[in-house]
Formats: structure tokens, sequence, C-alpha cells
């Protein structure tokens, strides 16, 4: 099913709203290896990758990988924001939430709009 450009604008903005709060109430862990990790383990609660990392290899696994394990994904325009709305002064390739805190009303917004 696709999303309008309205509600794919709203995951995105709650996807970015979620790392923040996740990042200071909760746990996240940054950068495609990382994320790797830990959607393997199956502990990840939301991956959000962005769209404009090159090469694309480095973030080619995740959709079927999230799929596998039934994680959301969610996909961002920017790694610079991405970057920034995890706390980093540099890009970063994707992000995940192991650890709500008070992500859990944004995370939860996303799985609703995602289906």
């Amino acid at each position: 099913m696709n999303l309008n450009e309205e509600s794919q604008k709203d995951i995105i903005e709650k996807a970015y709203e979620a790392i923040e709060q996740a990042k200071k109430s909760g746990k996240i862990k940054k950068g495609s290896n990382e994320v790797t990790k830990v959607v393997e383990r199956g502990i990840a609660k939301l991956v959000v990758v962005a769209k404009d990392v090159e090469p694309k290899e480095i973030i080619m696994h995740f959709p079927a990988l999230c799929k596998e394990k039934n994680i959301p994904l969610v996909v961002v325009p920017s790694k610079e924001e991405l970057g920034a709305s995890a706390g980093l002064n540099v890009k970063t390739t994707a992000v995940a939430i192991i650890q709500e805190g008070d992500a859990k009303r944004s995370i939860k917004y996303i799985i609703d709009n995602l289906k």
C-alpha cells in the first residue's frame, strides 16, 4: 500500500521525534553496522534509514531484514537530518531505537500508520 505524501511526511517527522525522545530517555544505536546487529538480534523497536546513502549497498539489506524480524522501518530523506536527530554532529545512515523511553507514543503512531 502506498502512503500519500502527507502521511509520509507525518511518519518522517514522527520518526525524527521518536529518535530524539529515545535518545534522551531510552536507548538508540547509530550507524548501519550497529543497527544491523540490533535488527538481527530482534531487539530494535524502530529502524530509520536515510534515503541519500551512497553506495546504496550500505542500506539495501534493511527492508528485507526488518520485514523478516517484523521491525518497523522508516526511510527518511536525509542522513544529515537523521544524524542531527540522533544528537550527532555528523551524518548517519541508520538509527535503531532499542529502548523507547518517552518515544513509545511516536513509535506506536508510526506502526499504526505504516500498515
